[in-house]
Order: structure tokens, then sequence, then C-alpha cells
């Protein structure tokens, strides 16, 4: 493998020996000790390889031995550039990239984090670019004990960190107190011991209550404000003479229904305004431009001095990586200009919106669960606006889940006592 590269790199020649005694010429090639191999007879000539130095000295052995050469094949590195001599721009791009490859590679072009546990990778990532460290920064800015001190000053549970750079990519391992974790799950076992009660998290009235767990405090009918408790997750302990002693408690769960009434507003302005696209004889005018993102380096075709006042831009972007490492955004924006046009909506135009926008919004109520048993919406005609206003009664799921307030327990022999002193 090795005499092969070697041969490329030199460059040889395949050549075809014909005459009379071709036996003479390759025992005279032994003599002056020139190099020949992959040796074939095809069809009465014999067929070899030999370097070019080698081909330069046969001129002395084919005048003595009679023989004719024939040149087959001219490979390697030296007739390949013969060959492409004349190509300036292949030649001109082959020295294009190879310094920009060398110039890329004295960027970062990739952050791994990795060991992390309560923080991810976007918020550490976040912090880092506020720190100046970030994609497309040079190799020769990255001042790896910083980043490492810098972490550690700004989350505490990171109690180990290392920063290195491998090739373009800025590594950064970190390791986490555990015990913080190990805490916080016993505090969370503990949090779910404590009873919880279910509290109104609006004022309604109560139409339906199915408690599976907890005491009920309210029932069919009910009207309560805000904030008042529905089920409490207290459950009393009696004893045989049917006398609290004390209250377990439970997380309070529950289906609770309650019927009540919201309002709806909606405006529209009489006055809007229509964008007139300016046009050429069969389509729109725009305008099309190209860009490339390469890091924090942004390369446009697009002009600073946009002639147009008013316009619209729509973006598309392509994110791609080179070799997994290089970040690289292609986008291509297009820009339609327009004039504006202040036109006035009907009442009948107005009235199609405002309906079309209140049918959406009931929309969005069924699909969190309300039911609307009750419209009372209508459209109204102002000096320069047009609006929907009325209420609407519903029907949805109410409450939410707060730990419990204890209660405090009478000691009945005490009173006893008291009144019968």
């Amino acid at each position: 493998m090795f005499e092969q590269l070697i041969c490329y790199l030199k460059g040889y020649v395949r050549i075809r020996i014909t005459g009379y005694s071709p036996e003479r010429f390759l025992n005279a090639c032994r003599y002056k000790n020139i190099y020949i191999w992959d040796l074939k007879r095809v069809c009465g000539s014999y067929e070899m390889n030999l370097t070019i130095d080698g081909f330069r000295r046969l001129k002395e052995i084919v005048r003595k031995t009679g023989t004719k050469v024939c040149i087959i094949r001219r490979s390697g590195l030296p007739f390949l550039l013969d060959r492409y001599r004349k190509r300036h721009i292949l030649l001109s791009g082959f020295l294009i990239c190879a310094g920009l490859i060398l110039f890329m590679t004295r960027f970062i072009w990739g952050i791994d984090i990795s060991g992390n546990l309560s923080y991810t990778d976007d918020t550490l990532k976040r912090f880092l670019s506020s720190e100046n460290v970030k994609d497309g920064m040079k190799k020769s800015d990255v001042n790896c004990r910083k980043i490492v001190q810098d972490l550690r000053k700004k989350y505490d549970r990171i109690i180990w960190v290392s920063a290195s750079v491998d090739g373009c990519r800025l590594v950064i391992r970190i390791k986490e107190n555990e015990d913080d974790f190990t805490d916080s799950s016993k505090i969370s076992l503990d949090n779910n011991e404590e009873g919880k009660d279910i509290i109104a998290d609006t004022d309604c009235t109560i139409v339906d209550i199915i408690t599976r767990t907890g005491t009920p405090m309210v029932q069919r009918g009910t009207k309560v404000k805000k904030g008042a408790i529905l089920v409490s997750g207290q459950i009393p302990i009696c004893n045989d003479e049917k006398e609290i002693t004390g209250y377990r408690l439970k997380n309070a769960d529950a289906d609770i229904t309650g019927e009540k009434a919201i309002t709806y507003q909606k405006e529209l302005t009489r006055q809007y305004i229509q964008k007139k696209y300016y046009r050429s004889r069969f389509y729109f005018l725009q305008k099309r431009n190209y860009g490339i993102r390469l890091g924090r380096h942004y390369f446009t075709t697009e002009s600073k001095n946009n002639q147009y006042p008013v316009f619209e831009k729509y973006v598309v972007q392509k994110k791609y990586q080179i070799a997994n490492v290089i970040p690289v955004t292609l986008e291509k924006s297009t820009i339609t200009p327009y004039r504006k046009m202040y036109k006035k909506y009907t009442k009948a135009d107005a009235r199609m919106i405002l309906s079309a926008d209140f049918q959406d919004y009931c929309k969005e109520l069924e699909k969190k669960g309300v039911e609307i048993i009750q419209n009372d919406v209508k459209i109204y005609t102002g000096s320069e606006t047009y609006y929907a206003k009325g209420t609407l009664k519903i029907r949805c799921s109410v409450g939410r889940k707060m730990p419990s307030v204890p209660i405090p327990i009478e000691n009945s022999s005490e009173e006893e006592t008291k009144n019968g002193d």
C-alpha cells in the first residue's frame, strides 16, 4: 500500500512492448535496475507499469533491442496536476476552500453540556451567552477558568465544573449536589401527607357536587364567594360519645360544578386599513433576497436602504450543520411593498366579523369544558365603533386545592368544669 502511494505521488505510465525479442528488453531493464510491476502478456506483446524516471531511461534499451514502446495510460499526481494546470477557477476554489476550513477552525461552533440535572441546557446556554460565551466566538477568547467560576457562582447546586476546548466545541462537564434532590423528594412526600381543602376559585352557585374524599361544606344551590371552602380535607374523629377528638388529614377530592354569569365585550373600529399591493402587468411586485448566517455573522443580498416605505417581509429559514459542528442558516426573504388605503366597514360586514369572533370565543370555552346555558350577547352600533356586548350564563368546573387550615379542638371536660363553677 505504501509503495502504491509513493508511485502515485511520483507518477507512473503503463506501456506496451512489441517487437522481435521482448525478452531482451526485460533483461536489459533488470540490468539497468529499472523497476517494473504488474507485468502481463497480452496478444503477443507485454504490458507493464514503470515510473517516469524509468521510462526516460528506456531510450538506449529500445534502440539496442529493436522493440517498440507505446504508452497506454498515464497515472499519478504529476499528470493530474498537468491536466488541470490551466483551470485556474478549480485551483482557486480549492485554495479558498482550504483557507476557509483553516479559518473556521479558529472558532467555537458548539457547546456541549453534560451532567446537569436540575438546570436545562437552554438555561445554562442563556447564562453563558450573557457572559459572551456563545457559538461563533474565537477560541483565543475562551477563558475556561472564568467559565467555571461564573457557573459555580451563579448556581448553588453545582459543586463541580470543568470546561475545555475539544476541536471546535466547548465541552462543559457538571456535577450537582445530589443531597438537594433527596431533600426535595422528602419535602414533596411530606407535603402529600398534609391535608388539602378545595376552595372556590370564583363566585358562583353550586349546581352539582360529588365528593370522593373529604367533608363537603356546601350543597346544591349554595351561593359561594371566591375563596370559600367547598370540601374540607379534615375528617373529624369521634369517640363513643360522638365527641370530636381530632381530625384526620386527607387530600380532598371531588367533582364540583358551578353556575355563574360572565361578561363578553368585543369592539371593532369602523375605519380599517386595506393593503393595496403594487403590481406589474401580470403579477405582484416582489423582491427576493438571500442570506446566510454563520455563527454570529450574517451576510445578505438585501440593501439597508429600502426604497419602499411600507412593505411585508416573509422569511424562510433552513438550518444545517457542517460535519455536525458548524451551524449554518440559509435564509430566503420576500419583500412585497404596498400602500395603505383607509376604508370603513359596513354594518353587515361588522356584524359578520363580530359574530365570527364570538363563535370562536364560544368554541374556546367548549374546549375547556364550559357549558353555555344562556346567551345574551348583542351587537350595537356606536359613533366610531361597532361592538358586541352582553352576558353569558355558563356551567363549569370550579375549585382549586389549598393546604388545610388546622381546626382547634374544643376540650369538652374543661367546658363542663367551667359551667359547674
